[in-house]
């Protein structure tokens, strides 16, 4: 039997009433538009008239007579006054708008729920900073919680956002572990998931809590408003450094605080270590300091992992080669050893000689390698010298020569580093989720935030030198040709490659047998592999 259609009124009831209860809405808000004057006035006046009955209910009975007597002399005089009723009834509308305007609501101190939470930060903080010796403990179970607190502030869903905290002299605040202790204790106590910076003052005996906000995400990569020898790792908090540089994001133009690494003769921290997870950013962090490293000078790269994700500058002005393979790796590493001595014998002779050095011993050259962990396992699997062996030379005279030298590895394989790449890179960037443990021992202290479990690619921190610990978020820079990048970051990338050499030129020129010693020039003497993928 075929189906009998529904009633239209039924069919098409849910639709009237949607319209419905629109228009209801709609005449509603256009009503109360038009009304609020209306409304504003009525409540003044409701609020005059129980202010009335107020002062009337706190009259004395005795004074109630000659106060009707003087009330009824003011309505007397008022309407017998030219335009004084008009004027009376204006004044009473004015003075019923005023009592009757939204006033807005200052929040004048935390609300029942938030003096709950700090009471109970409070009797948390009482074993950590209190002891049976102390005449007068600030911290007691069950004491007044507002002699330790001030400057708090709360988010929408109740959780301290800022909190400063005073403490008794005698905490041993210059020790880490009770520093950690302390801080571990508020970060669990006030809500986790959120990135916390600690601030102590041994001087005053305080602790400022703050919670920061995430680092943006969308800056890409693009060309950065810098001077030569000066490289951008990222961007950080507005208040840790003193310089901005203008960039374009998703957002806008805007100035964002930049970290920038200066490297060069005159540099104290002329080689960076970069250690993180896989997938953390460490080759989004070589991949954008390559491609600002070009614009200025050469650029060697070493790929451990050979993945490939270096395949975009094969070929491009300025790139001396990206080796993947360990014969390739220790043919440019062993070139790279040559010209640093070269170009220290050159810039030698030219200041004995009262010359200014050649160019071809002022043009930067940055080596960067890629996971050597990977490469060393191989090459002792061989009986091959390990590649970071051929980085002694760039790394101990790479400063006076214009060489930087970029490692990045794992820290599954972090223990693979050579002694020598740990004492000359004082640059050192961590990336991805880490313990606090793990930052201090790669970057020589503990930052001053919380870590937190779940982090972008390219977050994390960097120390340059033996300055403060800085989050760190790196540009967005990503392998141009993975098809999982958007358009929008892989044109930035696209944007920044130089043009690629010509075929002719493409093959670098080759040594002459007979020369003992390395000839001056700024090519290698072997050609390079090109990366696999």
């Amino acid at each position: 039997m075929a189906r009998r259609p529904l009633p239209r009124i039924l069919s098409s009831g849910s639709a009237q009433l949607a319209r419905s209860r629109e228009i209801a809405r709609s005449a509603a808000d256009s009503a109360t538009d038009v009304l609020h004057p209306l409304i504003t006035v009525s409540r003044g006046l409701r609020k005059l008239a129980a202010t009335a009955r107020t002062k009337w209910a706190a009259t004395p009975k005795e004074r109630r007579g000659p106060t009707l007597f003087l009330v009824a002399a003011c309505v007397l005089v008022v309407a017998l006054a030219p335009y004084g009723p008009l004027l009376a009834l204006v004044a009473l509308m004015g003075a019923a708008a005023w009592k009757g305007r939204e006033k807005p609501v200052v929040k004048t101190g935390p609300d029942e729920a938030e003096i709950a939470r700090l009471k109970g930060l409070y009797e948390a903080l009482v074993p950590y900073f209190s002891v049976p010796e102390d005449p007068e403990p600030l911290y007691a179970h069950g004491g007044d919680w507002s002699r330790t607190f001030a400057d708090h502030a709360f988010d929408a869903n109740g959780r301290p956002t800022r909190l400063r905290i005073s403490y008794p002299p005698y905490f041993p605040d210059g020790e880490p572990a009770s520093r950690a202790r302390v801080e571990q204790l508020l970060h669990a106590k006030s809500g986790r998931g959120r990135e916390y910076r600690f601030d102590w003052d041994e001087e005053g005996n305080r602790l400022l809590m703050e919670v920061l906000p995430a680092l943006p995400t969308t800056i890409a990569a693009q060309r950065f408003v810098t001077a030569p020898g000066e490289t951008v790792l990222g961007f950080t908090d507005a208040d840790a450094v003193q310089r901005t540089v203008p960039v374009v994001s998703a957002d806008g133009a805007e100035d964002a605080p930049a970290v920038v690494w200066r490297t060069g003769p005159r540099s104290t921290e002329p080689h960076l270590l970069a250690v993180g997870q896989p997938g953390s950013g460490t080759t989004t962090l070589l991949r954008s300091l390559a491609l600002q490293a070009l614009e200025h000078g050469d650029v060697l790269i070493v790929d451990g992992s050979g993945a490939g994700e270096y395949a975009c500058l094969v070929g491009r002005d300025g790139v001396l080669g990206v080796e993947s393979e360990l014969s390739g790796a220790l043919e440019s590493l062993e070139w790279a050893a040559h010209e640093t001595e070269r170009r220290l014998i050159s810039a030698n002779r030219a200041r004995q000689a009262g010359h200014p050095v050649p160019p071809d011993s002022r043009r930067p050259l940055w080596i960067l390698l890629d996971r050597p962990g990977a490469l060393g396992h191989l090459a002792a699997s061989e009986g091959r010298p390990d590649p970071q062996e051929l980085l002694q030379v760039p790394l101990r005279h790479g400063r006076a020569a214009q060489v930087t030298v970029v490692v990045a590895e794992q820290f599954e394989t972090a223990d693979v580093l050579h002694e020598g790449v740990r004492a000359h890179t004082r640059a050192r960037v961590v990336l991805g989720p880490a313990s606090a443990e793990q930052v201090a021992a790669v970057l020589g202290a503990a930052p001053h935030t919380t870590p937190t479990p779940q982090v972008p690619p390219g977050r994390g921190y960097a120390r340059l030198g033996t300055g403060q610990v800085l989050r760190l978020q790196v540009p967005a820079t990503p392998d141009p040709y993975d098809d999982a990048v958007g358009d929008t970051d892989r044109q930035a990338v696209l944007d920044l490659l130089p043009e690629r050499r010509a075929a002719a030129t493409v093959a670098l020129e080759k040594v002459p047998e007979a020369a003992a010693e390395p000839t001056p020039g700024p090519f290698p003497r072997h050609a390079p592999v090109p990366a696999e993928g």
